[in-house]
This record gives C-alpha cells, structure tokens and sequence, in this order.
C-alpha cells in the first residue's frame, strides 16, 4: 500500500512539474497548445491521459525490471528520446554536455575539430572545422563515421558520438568511415588536440583584392572581423573582397546578424518566425560602421550551414555581394537552449528563419548565383554535379514553404544504413590514413581562382565606363 502510494504521489507530481513547464515558459497550458496545432481535430485522450501513461510506465520499469534503474536515467532517457523524435536538430544535453557546449561557443575545446549530424541513423560529417586535427587528417564533408574505436556508432545519440570523439589532448582516436567513391572503409587515425577555432583569417590575393576567411560564428566572431579589416586596410587599398563562408557549419545567431550588418548600410537581415510570437524576431543593418561599398563575392559549398546561411543569403538579397560556388546545406531552423534546474539543457528547435526577400532556406539552402564545382562553372546545377550530405537528406526535417510556411516531413525512412554498413566489413579491406595534407596555394582553389577572376574584371569594367 505504502509502495502504491508513494507511485501515486510521483505520478502526480512529474504531472504537476509538466503542467508548471508549459505554464511558465510558453505562457499557455498544455490544451491550448494543442488546440493551436490541432484546431480542427478532437483527440480522444486528454494531454493529462498521456502524461499517466509515462509514469504509468515508469513505474512499470522501476518495480518490474530484471536491474534496479536510477530514476534519473529513466527521467533522462525519456526526455532523450522525446526531444530526438522530433526533428535532426532538437536535443538534451545532461548537465556535463552543457558545460561543454558553453565552452564550444567561446572557441575553445578538447577534441577532433568536426561538425556531425545522424542521417538516417548514420553519424555523418557536416565539416571539418579548418586547421583542427580532424581537417588535417583528411575528414570531408559527408563522411558517414561507422566505427569509433572500433566500436560501431549506429547506436550512439548525437552527443554520445561527441563525449565518445572528445577526450585530453595528444590521445589518440581512430574512426573508421565510409566515403562515396572508395570501395574501403577507410581507418583515420587522429591525435586529439585542444580545438582553439580561428573563426577568422585574412590575406590579401592580389595587391587589391583582400580574403577574409569565416571558420565558424562564435562569441568572438565580429570583432576579429573588425580587427582583421583594419589590418588589411591599413596597408592596402582595397577594390575588392572574397568572403569564404565554405564549411562554416553555423554558430551563434547575434553574430551572423552582426556580420552582415557590418557589410550592409541598412535593411532586413533575416526574420524568425515560430509557432509563439515571442519567437518572431526581425534582425535590421545599420549605416552606423558599415564596411566599404566595394564589390564582395562569397564563396558557399555543401559545409556551409546556419549562421554561414544567413550572412550569404542577406548579402544576396540585398544585391550587396554575389554568392559564388555550390549550394549550401540548407539549415533553416532556430535552436533555443533552456537551461533546466539540475544543470541540464534542452536543445529545442523554436522557430525558422527567412533571408529579407522572405525566401525560406530550409532543406533547400542557398542557390549561389553562379555555381562553380570542380573546375566547371554553371549557370545551373546539373543532375549529379554535387554530392554531399545537406538538411533535406536528414529524417524528420522540416520541408521547405518557400515563404509560406514549412510543414514536418515525414522524413525518409532509414534503407538500413546498418546493412550497407555491415557488407563494407565484410566484404571490404582497410585502408591506413595517417594524414592528408591540403594545398595551401589559393591558386589551386578553382572556386577562389574564380572569385578573384570576377573581381578582377569587374573593376575592369568599372575603369573602363570611367573613361568614356
């Protein structure tokens, strides 16, 4: 009786603390919330019905169980699994993964150097981030990682591959991979470093033409822009910019806002909108420090993702720079992180955003306006020119409204990655990488080539309606 009881009482209160969740942060209760969603449809059990059925079976799992389970990892596994059902992006994060997710912002941790995702249950590379020790090992964009360790990762949730990638600098992992176009699963054996991200380079190409290369969007971002703009102008007169945004999986929203704004005069940057209004934010440029009126060209690819989406995407729109290389990966949704009472976070997607002509980026990304890829330049992608990994390929992801909305793909359903996974060890040798070296002449970078030749002919031109 006193063990009936005591269920009853833990029922009632996880009943209680939902209910308080819903109440205080979204500032409605759990039935309005569904008439919203779900206006014209009447559902047959109530939220509280489905909110029993959970402590009913966890209650179930605690007294019956072959082990006694922690109610903790009980509690933690649920929201783990609710949070992760609802789309690629969405995630808990347990006390020690946010602290290390508070450190990755700031530009400084332990580890490989590579951003992933899970593709049809595959743990997959969206980029390397440059100069880390996944980069110099040779990671690319869309390699499905099977094993870590020899332990195979079709199991792991997103932040379980990353606790296991991480670890004290000078240790030494191998991840074995599957790439497209080699017949092996290829061994990568790297030396963990502690990963402190450049997020920006520059150099001049030519006497005129500066680079400015982006890495990623951290807190730090938009003063070393800043920083690094004045170094390249104060010896240099500038006619002409390249802004790689290649590989930059994201970052911090408030910093792409402000890097786009230091390059437009005034306008829309990019708008949110969610299911709550307080999601609905509009992001404006100011003529307070804006950068030059010189002729930009950025350079997007396959890696380019988030925070690099809405940079391009704005100067775009606003016929500020042309968007040079191939289309980028087409994350269009807003992560807002909750902290919670025990230390823990949830990762939960709120809203999606839109470029200031009202173009939705979701699983579509940013069409360049002249496609350049391996060593071709198009004026439109041909089938079969590109290939790598982008958000329309990720289950659950949501589809793309062009501007009038986006609805929940039903995603694809995993071909069971699992068996191709398991025919590549049997039937395949491995192969060793130690380390694959990458050019450092930008001269060898047709996309960067092509840049430069554009700008070079457009202050041609310029010169020459000049003189006339």
């Amino acid at each position: 009786m006193v063990e009936r009881n005591k269920w009853k009482s833990l029922a009632l209160g996880v009943m209680i603390a939902v209910v308080a969740f819903f109440v205080v942060n979204l500032g409605v209760f759990p039935g309005d919330l569904k008439a919203r969603e779900e206006a014209q449809v009447t559902t047959e059990k109530s939220a509280y019905e489905y909110i029993k059925l959970f402590t009913d079976t966890l209650s179930l799992v605690q007294k019956n169980y072959v082990e006694d389970v922690e109610i903790k990892k009980l509690v933690y596994g649920s929201i783990k699994g609710m949070l992760a059902d609802l789309d690629p992006h969405s995630s808990f994060m347990p006390p020690e993964m946010f602290k290390e997710m508070q450190v990755e912002t700031t530009g400084s941790f332990g580890g490989l150097g590579i951003e992933i995702t899970i593709r049809d249950g595959v743990l997959t590379v969206v980029s390397p981030i440059e100069d880390t020790p996944a980069y110099r090992a040779g990671v690319e964009a869309g390699d499905r990682i099977i094993k870590i360790n020899d332990e195979l990762s079709k199991d792991l949730t997103l932040m379980e591959a990353v606790k296991k990638m991480r670890g004290p600098k000078n240790t030494e992992i191998t991840i074995s991979i599957l790439r497209d176009g080699l017949n092996s699963l290829l061994d990568i054996t790297i030396i963990r470093d502690v990963i402190k991200v450049v997020s920006v380079k520059n150099r001049m190409l030519t006497d005129s033409i500066a680079y400015v290369r982006l890495a990623q969007f951290q807190s730090r971002t938009y003063a070393d822009l800043n920083r690094k703009m004045k170094e390249l102008k104060k010896d240099n007169s500038i006619s002409g910019l390249v802004l790689d945004l290649r590989n930059n999986p994201g970052g911090l929203l408030q910093q792409a806002v402000k890097v786009s704004d230091y390059f437009l005069k005034s306008g829309l940057i990019v708008y949110t909108d969610g299911r709550i209004s307080k999601q609905n934010m509009r992001y404006q440029a100011y003529d307070d420090g804006t950068e030059g009126d010189y002729p930009i060209v950025v350079l997007v690819n396959g890696g380019s993702a988030s925070a690099s989406e809405i940079v391009a995407g704005a100067l775009q729109d606003h016929k500020r720079a042309l968007v040079m290389g191939t289309p980028s990966f087409g994350k269009g949704s807003v992560q807002t992180i909750v902290p919670l009472e025990d230390g823990s976070a949830v990762r939960l997607t709120t809203s999606l955003y839109y470029t200031p002509s009202g173009r939705s980026i979701q699983a579509k990304g940013i069409e360049p306006d002249i496609i350049v890829d391996a060593g071709e330049v198009v004026r439109k992608r041909e089938k079969g020119l590109m290939h790598s990994i982008k958000e329309k390929d990720l289950k659950g992801h949501f589809e793309n409204g062009n501007g009038t909305g986006v609805k929940k793909s039903e995603g694809a359903q995993p071909s069971k990655p699992e068996s191709k996974t398991e025919k590549a060890l049997e039937k395949t040798p491995k192969s060793k990488v130690k380390g694959l070296n990458k050019a450092t002449d930008w001269r060898s970078d047709i996309q960067l080539v092509r840049a430069v030749e554009l700008l070079q002919g457009w202050q041609v031109f310029k010169e020459l309606g000049a003189q006339r």
